[in-house]
């Protein structure tokens, strides 16, 4: 079976300066979770809530024992009233931040013409979930797990 027969032709796309906002909002209305980015026609990257998650890397804590003097016992409430207005201006500057700042920039892609099993090697090497399928250098559908899953099911049948 051939990619063109599984592709989704209908790709949802976003441009590298497009806010973290806009694709975060993209990603909510059309139940998808990464969509390639396309700059004068042409995929220069790839974005997924993969990437947007990543930016919310939270500190890792010791194991140790930790006893607070009674100073500390006060101190701790007002460092994490700091910490949450902290992390609120994070949040707000991040909804801003382009997606060019987060994107994946090496696109590994697919022809309409290959094949199930081409597809899906390529996903498991890089262990990715998509693959934006191009002709003639342009983008004419995106493949996801999913469709390959699909399609093979569809061919056993």
């Amino acid at each position: 079976m051939k990619i063109k027969e599984v592709m989704n032709k209908d790709v949802i796309t976003c441009k590298p300066d497009d806010s973290l906002s806009q694709i975060s909002k993209l990603f909510r209305e059309n139940h998808i979770s990464g969509l390639p980015v396309v700059e004068k026609g042409k995929v220069v990257g790839l974005v997924s809530e993969t990437d947007l998650i990543k930016l919310f890397k939270s500190p890792e804590f010791s194991n140790e024992l930790w006893l607070p003097s009674p100073l500390e016992i006060i101190e701790i409430p007002i460092r994490n009233i700091v910490r949450l207005e902290e992390t609120k201006r994070a949040l707000e500057h991040l909804k801003l931040r382009p997606v060019r700042d987060i994107m994946t920039k090496t696109v590994h892609a697919i022809s309409p013409d290959d094949s199930l099993e081409k597809a899906s090697g390529i996903m498991v090497k890089f262990k990715i979930n998509r693959l934006p399928v191009i002709e003639n250098g342009r983008l004419v559908g995106i493949v996801a797990r999913s469709d390959i899953i699909r399609g093979l099911s569809e061919a056993a049948e």
